[in-house]
């Protein structure tokens, strides 16, 4: 077997049969070309696939140990179900591992508000120019948008106008894995917003069909949404470095403190399963545990 090969194929089938989204597909590809490199053209045996295993945990953090297995064992899978291999050699190799729990850094809520009272008032600012004052009102529709429905960063950029309907407040999100969601606006500044924008711009979407827009008329890209985030946290001079996850974060994480089911939270941001969506539990408890360490009056009382 040409192992170099049968990864190129499946990398093929990944992409056009599965239909895997591009980032994940090139996940893969660095991760199978990594465990092609490292067993050297070796045997596929349990002895060699041991050592490969002890390298990951020496090098990498638990999660991305965890993703590199689970890339070459979805390898090894396909291999067995095309008849490549007889016996997946995985299947004598014991893979478990205590992950360990990195929390999601969230934004806290007196720098949102900020961040957004910061942009509503640069739009009134008369020495800008209407050009100007109309970027202005590009970011604040995106920063509005994420910290609203908790879109990924990709899912925003890549969200076509077809799918945004304004009038009743829905956006359909085309997200991971080719995967449908349906996302609810609750917010009336935020529709207002929206729709301004949208009035605005309405040309350069119409052209190019997609709702968030650069100033050329292209997609808005991710690397500029990181940009123009950064930018503006450095006007209002937030002490924290704020990315556009970081507001996804947030949604779920004060949705959590609010009491919402968390069956509804891994709805809206397109978990497929309930285990990724509890991680900001943990967060929550962290919360408690503060608020009882600074707010029980039995820390203010001097006993004894």
């Amino acid at each position: 077997m040409l192992l170099r090969e049968e990864i190129d194929k499946y990398l093929h089938y990944c992409k056009y049969q599965k239909a895997l989204d591009e980032k994940t597909v090139r996940a893969y590809k660095t991760d199978l070309g990594q465990f092609m490199t490292l067993l050297g053209g070796k045997e596929l045996d349990k002895e060699n696939l041991n050592l490969y295993l002890v390298y990951l945990h020496r090098v990498y953090k638990q999660k991305t140990v965890k993703r590199k297995i689970a890339s070459v064992k979805a390898l090894f899978h396909y291999l067995e179900e095309e008849e490549v291999l007889e016996i997946n050699p995985f299947r004598k190799v014991k893979t478990k591992f205590k992950e360990e729990i990195v929390l999601p850094k969230i934004i806290p809520r007196d720098i949102i508000e900020q961040l957004l009272d910061h942009l509503y008032k640069k739009r009134t600012v008369k020495e800008y120019s209407e050009w100007q004052k109309k970027f202005i009102l590009r970011d604040t529709a995106i920063v509005e948008t994420l910290f609203s429905t908790g879109l990924r960063i990709s899912e925003l950029c890549h969200l076509q106008n077809r799918y945004v309907d304004l009038k009743n407040g829905v956006l359909c999100i085309q997200g991971k894995g080719g995967k449908e969601r349906y996302l609810q606006i609750g917010n009336s500044d935020v529709l207002s917003i929206l729709n301004v924008y949208k009035k605005c711009f309405e040309k350069e979407i119409r052209e190019h069909g997609y709702f968030f827009v650069n100033r050329y008329g292209d997609p808005f890209s991710e690397q500029s949404a990181r940009r123009m985030i950064h930018k503006y946290a450095e006007e209002i001079h937030a002490d924290i470095n704020i990315t556009p996850h970081m507001f996804r974060h947030s949604f779920a994480t004060y949705l959590m403190e609010e009491d919402v089911n968390i069956r509804y939270i891994q709805k809206m941001l397109g978990h497929s399963s309930i285990t990724t969506t509890q991680i900001y539990t943990y967060v929550t408890t962290q919360k408690e545990k503060e608020i009882l360490q600074t707010k029980h009056p039995r820390n203010k009382m001097d006993i004894g």
